[in-house]
């Protein structure tokens, strides 16, 4: 673990290996070690950068902004902070969210997106989240924590993560989220963010309205059938063009990079190698931002774009 100030904030990250650059983004609630059973082979032929949130794991936790915007920001300075220019955004759950906030923000520095039974697909989503933006929430979610019975539950959950049941085998990954939710500072974050995407309906935050931005670059989608906190149905919502494609593990959950990390590995390097970093043209930009989902691209012009108009149909 490393850390860097950002804005007067402590950012933890973990960074390993050399190549081109991997962004790895937590889910809602976890951090950085999430990633653990995944990095050391992606470490063998990229640089990996796994960040803790703010407000997650051994990063800082203010009184400060916790909107997807707020990350992606925090994402580029970081990176900036680390000197680098370009990078393959990989993230899982909310930190899918992120990982596309950051490429509609910053295309000019993202070369391909990786959601991992991301956010921000659809409105549904498991109650247990959905809870969080209740009133009064904290006060029961602080009580069901208290110190004399937490890890009796912990405990019970990591147990029950073990049995051959589909519906119990992210318990191990959730026992980890109630136990740092005992935290009240990461409490307070955690609720923070669910507040910025959704309610206690769901999701209304999505990148539905802007996907047809995701045509000028690489996108990989990765689920397990079995995920009970976002649905794999949502994977079907993913954009799709030439450059797109979709995973779904029929024997996982919601961790499918924890479920199957040798084959999770195998498809990232995979989609990587197959697709050229995308490359930010400022005309194709403009033209599809005029055009919407009815853009069609014939031909841009390479180079200089500050005089050109791409043709479209």
């Amino acid at each position: 673990m490393q850390y860097a100030v950002v804005h007067g904030y402590r950012r933890a990250f973990r960074l390993t290996g050399s190549g081109p650059a991997l962004l790895l983004l937590h889910g809602l609630g976890c951090d950085s070690s999430t990633w653990l059973s995944v990095m050391p082979q992606l470490s063998k032929h990229f640089t990996v950068i796994a960040p803790d949130l703010l407000g997650h794991g051994e990063s800082d936790k203010p009184d400060a902004d916790y909107s997807l915007g707020g990350y992606a920001n925090g994402m580029r300075d970081l990176l900036t902070i680390l000197g680098i220019d370009k990078v393959t955004v990989v993230g899982h759950s909310f930190g899918g969210g992120v990982a596309m906030q950051f490429a509609y923000q910053f295309p000019d520095r993202t070369e391909r997106v990786v959601l991992v039974s991301t956010g921000g697909l659809g409105k549904e989503v498991t109650p247990l989240i959905r809870f969080l933006t209740v009133p009064g929430s904290g006060s029961v979610l602080a009580a069901l924590t208290f110190r004399p019975w937490r890890p009796l539950v912990a405990g019970a959950m990591r147990s029950l993560s073990k049995l051959p049941i589909s519906a119990t085998r992210d318990l191990d990954e959730v026992a980890r989220i109630y136990e740092a939710l005992a935290d009240p500072a990461e409490r307070t974050a955690v609720q923070r963010v669910t507040s910025h995407v959704l309610n206690w309906k769901g999701q209304f935050v999505t990148m539905t309205d802007r996907s047809y931005l995701a045509r000028l670059m690489p996108v990989l989608v990765i689920w397990g059938r079995q995920d009970m906190v976002i649905p794999s149905s949502h994977a079907d919502l993913a954009p799709t063009h030439a450059m797109s494609d979709v995973h779904v593990f029929d024997d996982s959950g919601h961790f499918p990079h924890k479920d199957h990390p040798d084959e999770f590995v195998r498809i990232v390097e995979e989609f990587i190698a197959a697709n050229e970093p995308a490359h930010y043209h400022r005309g194709r930009w403009r033209a599809l931002l005029r055009r919407g989902d009815q853009f069609e691209l014939e031909s841009v012009p390479t180079g200089d774009d500050s005089q050109t108009q791409p043709a479209i149909s």
